[in-house]
Formats: structure tokens, sequence, C-alpha cells
């Protein structure tokens, strides 16, 4: 009996040792950066280009998570795992879901066999599935819209990572731009320069700003001017 659990116990054990490493230990979205954006555009929204070789891995998601054919509506997800899992190493016209513009304008995905383990395509097909949603093209489409209704000089301090030591009406590393537009209301000139050329101990000892030699001039004009403006609101 006791010899019967030993040897048991040892198969478990030689089982476990011999198991694959799992594909959520996989990262899909480095593993689509590296293996997919060569052909495919990975950002969501896409950047569409005419002389793109693949469709955007947005359109692929959404276009495969819409037509695939789940007995369950709950297996939508995971069925277009599978279907991606399978078709980038086994690519055919008659398992495509793609239009035939769409075909015609970039031909059948060459099959990636001996490119990628199974394990990898699953991982990418899991994080495209997870991250290309409808959902998260809302966040982002919101998240862009109210950056685009930002003023344009706001959008170069967020560009610049202005807002990240100075707050607009509080201090934080440095003065706050409230403070900075008070200070120098009547010299614009002096912003420029500090931006410009950064600067030290004018506000507390020891603390330095540094300088953003490689601003373009019409990108200094503006900041400063929303700089100026901010004790005004």
């Amino acid at each position: 009996m006791i010899k019967n659990v030993f040897i048991l116990s040892l198969l478990l054990f030689f089982a476990a040792c011999s198991e694959k490493p799992l594909t959520q230990n996989l990262d899909g979205k480095a593993l689509l950066e590296s293996k997919c954006a060569s052909c495919h555009d990975i950002n969501m929204p896409p950047k569409i280009s005419d002389n793109e070789l693949a469709p955007p891995i947005m359109a692929v998601s959404f276009h495969v998570h819409n037509f695939v054919k789940p007995t369950d509506e709950s297996q939508r997800t995971s069925k277009a795992i599978e279907f991606v899992t399978d078709y980038i190493f086994n690519p055919s016209l008659k398992k495509s879901f793609c239009d035939e513009d769409s075909l015609e304008r970039y031909g059948l995905m060459p099959s990636q066999k001996n490119k990628l383990t199974k394990d990898e395509a699953k991982a990418i097909a899991l994080y495209m599935f997870t991250n290309f949603t409808q959902e998260n093209l809302i966040v982002i489409q919101k998240k862009q819209a109210a950056f685009d209704a930002l003023d344009a000089g706001e959008k170069i301090a967020i560009k610049h990572r202005c807002l990240g030591c100075h707050g607009v009406n509080i201090k934080k590393v440095g003065p706050s731009l409230v403070e900075i537009a008070d200070k120098y209301s009547q010299n614009k000139d002096e912003i420029i320069k500090s931006i410009r050329n950064g600067s030290k101990g004018i506000w507390s000892k020891g603390a330095v700003m540094p300088a953003f030699e490689k601003m373009e001039d019409e990108e200094l004009e503006i900041l400063t001017e929303w700089i100026l403006k901010t004790n005004k609101s």
C-alpha cells in the first residue's frame, strides 16, 4: 500500500514538472508588438495607412468577435480566441471572415508555423479580445475628446510633462502656474527664458527647473501664453 502511494506521488511529481508553461504567464501585448506589428497596425483606434500590409488588429478583433458562431453567446470571446489561435497557423480562404475587397487588398495571411508556439498564439489572441474591445475603444475616444477640447497650451504642458512638477493652482515640486503667472504677468520673456534655459533657486533654495532646449519656439510661445492666462481663470 505504502509502495503504491509512493509510486503515485512520483508520477504526479514528474507530470507536474513536464507540464508546459501556462498561457496566462506569457505577455500577449509584448508578443503582439514583436510578432504582429510589422504587418498589422496595433494602435486603438488604428492609424490608417494606404501602405498597410494587413488590416489593423482592432479591425481584426472586432470582425472576428462579431462573426464567430458560438453555440452559447457567453462563449463568444473564447470561441474568437480559439479561432485566431488556429487561424494563425492554418489560414485559408474557406475559414476567413474577410470580405472580398479586403482579401484582394491584403491577400491571405501567411501561416505562422515555426514562428510562434501554440501557447504564444493563444496569448496573443487572449490579449486581442480582452484589450481591443468596443468598451475600451469608447473609453479611449472619450479621453481623446476631452484632450482635444483642452487649450492648446495645456496640451503642450501635458506633452512635456510640465504638470508633473507644477499644479495649476497647487504647488508641487515647483510653484503653481498661477504663482508663476502672478510673478511674471508683466515679464513674459522671463517665463520663456526659464523654460528654455532652466533655472535654479528662484522659488526656493536648491530648487532646479530643467531646461527644455528642444521645445519648438511656437510651442514655447503658446505654452507661455497659457501659463499667463491661468491666474485669470
